[in-house]
């Protein structure tokens, strides 16, 4: 089940992440790979989190490949380290939701996010290029823990998408 979608003004804020480059066959990799590099790293360089880990698509191209980080927002940036890298998710207003149920039926809750968003009349901060579209933010939050909450079907992901700037 999918939250009513709602708009919310975020600040910018720092984080941490590490890059792939996937197929969609491929998205464990980041949670396998990713996750366990980024939070060796944050504990290397004393780094607490400040909120649950995410996805942020930076391209999509469905039919291809996809940049996605794997990351989690700091409460400081620290120094680069092997594939670990420090950035800033942007300030601005995002177009939100959460799913309560298995991971499966995301695909299903990012297209009743992106049909809300069309009936609001507003538009995502996204670019279409040749390889794919490319999002000024599109991240999937992870409110439930495999270790924690075994049972899928009960996992939360919140959806948080960056809009376009009205100009």
């Amino acid at each position: 089940m999918l939250t009513a979608p709602q708009i919310e003004i975020r600040s910018q804020s720092p984080y941490a992440f590490v890059h792939f480059i996937v197929t969609m066959n491929d998205m464990q990799r980041p949670a396998n790979e990713g996750f366990p590099l980024l939070f060796s790293t944050l504990a290397r360089q004393s780094i607490n989190p400040v909120g649950p880990a995410f996805y942020n698509y930076r391209r999509i191209d469905m039919a291809g490949t996809l940049d996605v980080e794997a990351g989690v927002a700091v409460e400081r940036a620290g120094q680069d380290e092997d594939d670990v890298l420090f950035g800033t998710l942007p300030a601005g207003t995002f177009a939100n939701a959460t799913w309560h149920g298995h991971p499966d039926g995301l695909i299903g809750a990012t297209g009743q996010l992106i049909d809300w968003v069309n009936e609001q009349g507003l538009a995502f901060d996204v670019n279409a290029k040749s390889d794919g579209n490319h999002f000024a933010c599109r991240l999937e939050i992870y409110h439930s823990d495999p270790v924690e909450d075994p049972d899928m079907n009960l996992w939360q992901t919140e959806l948080a998408f960056k809009l376009r700037d009205r100009s």
